[in-house]
């Protein structure tokens, strides 16, 4: 049986998820899914707006065999670090990665993960951020004289996980489906809209239209902003924390007495080097007391959320063979990740997600 991985956040589950489920499964007729989920937080340092839990049952119940989590550790960072979640797939022997692409061109991503891995390229990058360019405007322009004006979103996630698996020398093949619409659209013209629409117009539009009948479960409408001005005012070490760098830790002494919300303060203390997304990540590991000191440079075990039949007897099958731990019940090793839950439910009002990190698996 051929194992298909995926690696998402479904925040929230919708039909172009579903889409990209059903073409996987015309591809690979024989074949089985697996999942790899960030959980209560995302990449682009936003909180889920589906708990963990809910967003594996919608995953079983949508032809998904078995769901395994991204530690938070690794989702609320760069694109590259999020894509340590290739080796989950890869110690769960996954023969393919299929990801949504705008380009829908693997060759392409492959020449652009060669170009980033030269010296030439780098040190152009180098170049570019030492004239106060951002991080990630340098990277796009470090590609301009190799014809590659830009990159959209899931294209940058796809570079990296190529990238990933050329660095562990895995055999597991990328393959990409084409996205049918644009990551950060918000428009709401056709049953298939992205994830950022849905989130942005919750309140005002018929979820029905834009998810399958089977996802549709509690939506949060969370707000942290009181929790991480608290944090940022009492806290007198803030630059322990991961991504607190350059004196930026000043800033948000100073704005945070001055806002009233997230948008307000990501807006007061942006800059060229301090993008959107970075400083939503560094929110994030501010309010769950994430250290640069705890950051890992390797995967150090597979926590099961859920699975099917199929799944449960995969796993049987490989547990003994899979080179770290595989945990489908609590562990000490847990214990960040019942923090963040902890958190989590504090914000979205909702204490019963905490019994269940320490006891669920959806089956």
């Amino acid at each position: 049986m051929v194992k298909v991985g995926i690696i998402c956040e479904y925040n929230p589950f919708h039909n172009g998820h579903k889409y990209h489920i059903d073409k996987i499964k015309e591809m690979f007729p024989d074949s089985m899914i697996i999942l790899a989920m960030s959980s209560c937080f995302t990449q682009r340092g936003d909180i889920s707006i589906i708990n963990k839990w809910d967003k594996t049952k919608i995953a079983l119940d949508n032809n998904v065999d078995l769901v395994v989590e991204i530690p938070t550790k690794y989702v609320i960072q760069s694109a590259d670090t999020f894509a340590k979640a290739v080796d989950i797939l890869d110690y769960l022997g996954c023969d393919y990665l299929v990801f949504g692409s705008e380009t829908n061109d693997i060759e392409k991503l492959k020449e652009i993960c060669k170009i980033q891995s030269s010296e030439e390229y780098n040190n152009e990058v180098k170049s570019h951020m030492d004239k106060g360019i951002s991080y990630k405007n340098a990277l796009f322009k470090a590609l301009k004289p190799y014809g590659i004006d830009d990159i959209e979103p899931n294209d940058t996630l796809g570079v990296s996980y190529i990238k990933e698996i050329n660095r562990i020398n895995s055999k597991m093949v990328p393959v990409t489906i084409k996205r049918t619409n644009n990551y950060n659209s918000n428009e709401l013209d056709s049953e298939i809209i992205s994830a950022n629409a849905i989130r942005d117009n919750i309140n005002n539009i018929d979820i029905k239209k834009y998810v399958p009948k089977n996802a549709i479960v509690n939506y949060y409408t969370p707000s942290y902003f009181d929790l991480l001005k608290y944090k940022i005012i009492t806290d007198d070490d803030l630059e322990e924390y991961n991504l607190v760098d350059e004196g930026i830790e000043n800033r948000l002494k100073k704005y945070a007495l001055e806002s009233n919300s997230i948008e307000e303060l990501i807006e007061k203390v942006k800059t060229k080097r301090y993008t959107v997304n970075k400083l939503k990540r560094m929110f994030i590991s501010i309010l769950l007391s994430f250290k640069k000191k705890d950051n890992e440079k390797n995967i150090k075990y597979i926590r099961v959320l859920g699975f099917n039949n199929i799944g449960q007897k995969y796993l049987n099958s490989i547990k003994k063979d899979v080179k770290v731990p595989i945990y489908t019940k609590f562990n000490k090793d847990l214990e960040f990740e019942l923090k963040v839950t902890n958190i989590y439910s504090m914000i979205v009002n909702d204490e019963e997600l905490n019994k269940k990190e320490l006891s669920s698996l959806i089956r």
